[in-house]
C-alpha cells in the first residue's frame, strides 16, 4: 500500500506503462483526481526509472543532486536505473542522466516508513534552464491547511493498472504533524514525527508517485511516502517531513 507514486501526483492520461514493480508499500502512490501539466510548471519533477520504465518521482535539489524515497530505492542498484529530467513526458524528451550511486536515510524503516527519504548523486550535471530547475528545502513545516501541490505521472486511481505518460498534479491541503495522528484521521500513532500529511477531496498521490514533491510556498516541503488508498477519505497522503529531515538531506548531498 505505499504511495510509491502516491499522493498528489495527478495523471494526465488514463493510458501508459504499466505500473514499475518494487513501488508499493503500504500505500498506493498516484495522483487521484488531478490534471495534467507541463514541465515547466514544476521544472525541479524528475521521473527516476529502473530499466528505463517509470518507478518513481524526484526532485532536483542542485545540478546532480536529486531528493526521493528511500521506499523508491530498496533491492535496486545505482546501474539500473537513470533519471529524465526536464520533460512533460516519462517515456521521452528532456535529458537522461545515468545514476552514480545513491544513499537511504541510515533510520528508513520499511515496516514504520519512517525517514522515508533518499539522496541520488548523478554521474552528469543537469544544465538548467525554465524546464530544469532546482527547488529548495523547506526549513519549516507549513502550517495546517497552507495550500500545496504534488506531481507526478503516478495512477489515476487506487489499483490501477497504468501510469500515465503526461505529467499531472493536484492540489491539495496540508495537515500537520500532530492533526494527522489526531483522531480526526485514521491513522494515528502510525504518523511519526518525520510525517507530513496533505489531502484534498478526491485528491491524492497514489502508485507512481512515490517519492515526488509536495510543494507549498514555492520549496519542498514533502516527499511522495504512503497512505492507505489514494484518496480515501480520512486518510491523507503521508510525506516525509523535508523541514524535519532537511539536515540530514544537505549533509548527505555533500558528502555522496
Amino acid at each position: 500500500m505505499f504511495k510509491f507514486v502516491i499522493l498528489l501526483s495527478v495523471v494526465a492520461c488514463a493510458f501508459g506503462a504499466a505500473v514499475p514493480e518494487g513501488l508499493l508499500p503500504q500505500l498506493d502512490g498516484r495522483i487521484v483526481g488531478g490534471s495534467a501539466t507541463t514541465i515547466s510548471s514544476f521544472p525541479w519533477q524528475i521521473s527516476l526509472q529502473r530499466s528505463g520504465s517509470h518507478s518513481c518521482g524526484g526532485s532536483i535539489y542542485s545540478a546532480n543532486i536529486i531528493v526521493t524515497a528511500a521506499h523508491c530505492l530498496q533491492s535496486v542498484s545505482a546501474s539500473s536505473l537513470q533519471v529524465r529530467a526536464g520533460s512533460t513526458y516519462w517515456s521521452s524528451g528532456g535529458v537522461v542522466s545515468a545514476v552514480a550511486s545513491f544513499r537511504n536515510h541510515e533510520g528508513y524503516n520499511a515496516n514504520t516508513m519512517v525517514n522515508d527519504i533518499a539522496v541520488i548523486r548523478l554521474s552528469s550535471y543537469l544544465g538548467f534552464s525554465s524546464t530544469i530547475k532546482a527547488i529548495g528545502l523547506a526549513s519549516s513545516a507549513p502550517a495546517n491547511g497552507a495550500a500545496a501541490s504534488v506531481s507526478g505521472w503516478g495512477t489515476q486511481s487506487s489499483g490501477s493498472s497504468s501510469i500515465p505518460t503526461t505529467l499531472q498534479y493536484v492540489n491539495v491541503n496540508i495537515v500537520g504533524q500532530s492533526q494527522c495522528a489526531s483522531s480526526s484521521y485514521g491513522y494515528g500513532s502510525q504518523i511519526r514525527s518525520t510525517m507530513i500529511c496533505a489531502a484534498a477531496s478526491g485528491k491524492d498521490a497514489c502508485q507512481g508517485d512515490s517519492g515526488g514533491p509536495l510543494v507549498s510556498g514555492g520549496v519542498l516541503v514533502g516527499v511522495v511516502s504512503w497512505g492507505y488508498g489514494c484518496a480515501y477519505a480520512n486518510y491523507p497522503g503521508v510525506y516525509a517531513d523535508v523541514a524535519v529531515l532537511r539536515s540530514w538531506v544537505i549533509n548527505t548531498a555533500n558528502s555522496i
